[in-house]
């Protein structure tokens, strides 16, 4: 059976010695008061025991058990009531969220750690929850004061639900050609009709009420993205006391049979005339959605990161205590049959890669998080400007490569248990299962890479990329005189450049040969998120140089081994976006 410890001693580094959070919490007035660093420690105890006791035991018997669905009513597994009933009581759901609304304000740098622990521990039971603090955010900002006095109180205590309602069966990553449709009612709502699919927790047994965000377009709406509105549409409507009122005309039609995360109810929603109310501004719903789905796309590389740590811990346990073969410098275990698999290098470069990979996610998670609470809480101009465009850059990074190594990562951990690794007794099988949609959802990654290229990189002309490797090179500049970073510092500069050229390279093709943005845009963005690595690996290198024992001798060999062992990858991803996209446009649509 798999083990899960949540990683507080990693956690507490990044916080505390690479980024300095108390630091910069004390600078930022909306913070000052609000946060401390007794508190943080206290919280995530909090969020360990929690999880470790009560959500993790479940992750099992809920894959097993999986979500049901019969007469439109759907059945989570056994306990996973109970277990959210216990974290909206516990405040987690509001930990992030404004006080005004019944939420602890607690900043992103603080929230990112207890959702990778959530994630860790459960990652169907985790989208519940997350949906919910994603809807909520989205209405904080769009929303009206009564619609939020009305429903995010009840959303953070988890009395309520939420859910994004976008996809449907014709329309997935074009949303200008949804076809649910808002009529205007008298009253200042609006019916609401049509068909969404993949929505997660669209109907389930854990709360009184259910919060849609529905996307959908008025009669008169233009044509394309731009005609898009966001409607809120409550499964049960709302008394004006408060209280829960009649059934509105939304429900679940059925539920997806899925590789992984099956205790997640996947739903098909119909809205027959569903009674809503608009949020924010009409045809302006999709800016809105995007703050709900940026979030989330967040929170999918904080799922990766969550389950490849939870893969390392079990394929680094499995190897010290699996005996097979002996060491090729001479047996290590005599008394024994066998050495342990731990003494076989390509046991250990699998294990290290997987870790190497995990601790810079980790980081560059609180790097993205920093930046995001600068962007909220800053009183500086110039500096809340500067930190919403590292947080438009590193969002589709922060989802795609994150989610992409963490897959890796589940693969390679489960590969160390070769043939027990593929059966179900080991649960390396349903990490690899549930971290694969991580890929997939909330935009998919090949998305996530076009947006970073074409958004990002070229609307722009590298404007965000070029304030990027500034702050890498002052890192390096600040790094490169230390006998202990040099090397470290040399390898990230010439990753700098090699992406700099790239960058210059798909600049200067992209508007002659427009099929270059499509062509290159992974190859980028995988290159690119070697590069962000190696940032944090340089940033944690450089506070565990500072110290002795044995973490911090450790942090130092991982590092060493990113550099020699992983971050080459680099060179031969921005070798294959030069190559260019004529031949991989050449083979005519019949030659597939």
């Amino acid at each position: 059976m798999p083990v899960f410890k949540a990683p507080l001693r990693d956690m507490r580094f990044i916080l505390d010695e690479v980024f300095q959070a108390s630091d910069l919490w004390a600078r930022l007035p909306a913070l000052a008061d609000q946060v401390d660093r007794d508190t943080v420690d206290a919280i995530l105890e909090e969020a360990a025991k929690f999880n470790e006791n009560v959500v993790f035991p479940l992750n099992r018997s809920g894959d097993e058990e999986g979500a049901k669905f019969e007469n439109g009513a759907v059945t989570t597994p056994a306990g996973f009531k109970d277990a959210f009933t216990q974290y909206g009581e516990g405040g987690w759901i509001g930990l992030g969220a404004d006080p005004r609304w019944g939420g602890q304000g607690m900043p992103k740098m603080v929230t990112v750690m207890t959702e990778e622990i959530l994630f860790g521990a459960n990652p169907s039971f985790a989208l519940y929850p997350l949906l919910g603090i994603g809807a909520a955010l989205a209405m904080s900002q769009h929303a009206g004061d009564e619609l939020n006095e009305r429903y995010l109180p009840k959303i953070y205590s988890g009395e309520w639900a939420g859910t994004m309602c976008l996809t449907e069966p014709h329309a997935g990553t074009d949303l200008g050609i949804i076809k649910t449709k808002a009529l205007p009612q008298a009253d200042g709502s609006y019916d609401i009709t049509g068909t969404k699919i993949f929505i997660t927790g669209g109907e389930h047994d854990l709360t009184s009420n259910i919060i849609h965000l529905v996307l959908a377009k008025l009669p008169d709406a233009p044509a394309g993205s731009k005609g898009i509105s966001l409607f809120l549409v409550p499964k049960f409507l709302v008394n004006d006391d408060g209280s829960v009122g009649a059934r509105n005309a939304v429900a679940a039609g059925n539920i997806e049979h899925k590789m992984g995360i099956k205790a997640s109810a996947t739903c098909v929603m119909n809205f027959d005339g569903a009674k809503g109310w608009l949020v924010g501004e009409v045809n302006k719903g999709l800016a809105a959605m995007f703050v709900m789905m940026n979030y989330e796309r967040l929170s999918m590389g904080l799922q990766g990161i969550g389950a490849s740590e939870v893969a390392y811990q079990n394929a680094a346990a499995y190897a010290k205590d699996r005996i097979q073969g002996r060491s090729a410098t001479g047996a290590k275990q005599p008394e024994k049959a066998a050495d342990s698999i731990l003494v076989h290098a390509d046991v250990r470069r699998m294990l290290l890669k997987v870790r190497a990979h995990n601790e810079a996610g980790r980081c560059f998670a609180m790097y993205v998080s920093k930046y995001l609470d600068l962007a909220k809480y800053s009183t500086d101009a110039d500096e809340k400007a500067a930190a919403n465009d590292i947080v438009a850059l590193m969002t589709p990074v922060a989802k795609a490569f994150l989610t992409d190594k963490a897959f890796e990562a589940c693969v390679e951990a489960q590969q160390v248990f070769g043939g027990h690794g593929y059966v179900r007794e080991w649960g390396m099988e349903q990490l690899v299962r549930d971290t694969r949609i991580a890929q997939i959802y909330e935009g998919a990654n090949g998305i996530q890479a076009l947006d970073l290229v074409g958004r990002k990189l070229v609307s722009n002309q590298g404007a965000f990329i070029n304030t990027y490797l500034a702050e890498v090179r002052a890192l390096i500049a600040a790094t490169a005189a230390d006998p202990a970073l040099a090397a470290y510092a040399a390898a990230t500069s010439a990753a700098a450049d090699q992406i700099a050229s790239a960058a210059e390279w798909i600049l200067s093709v992209a508007r002659t040969q427009p099929n270059e943005i499509s062509g290159a845009s992974v190859d980028f963005l995988h290159a690119f998120g070697l590069l962000c690595y190696a940032h944090m690996w340089l940033l944690m290198a450089q506070a565990a140089s500072k110290q002795s024992g044995e973490f911090y001798a450790d942090k130092l060999v991982l590092a060493k081994f990113y550099y020699a062992r992983l971050l080459p990858e680099l060179s031969a991803r921005v070798a294959a976006l030069k190559a260019g996209s004529d031949m991989i446009m050449a083979l005519d649509a019949a030659s597939f």
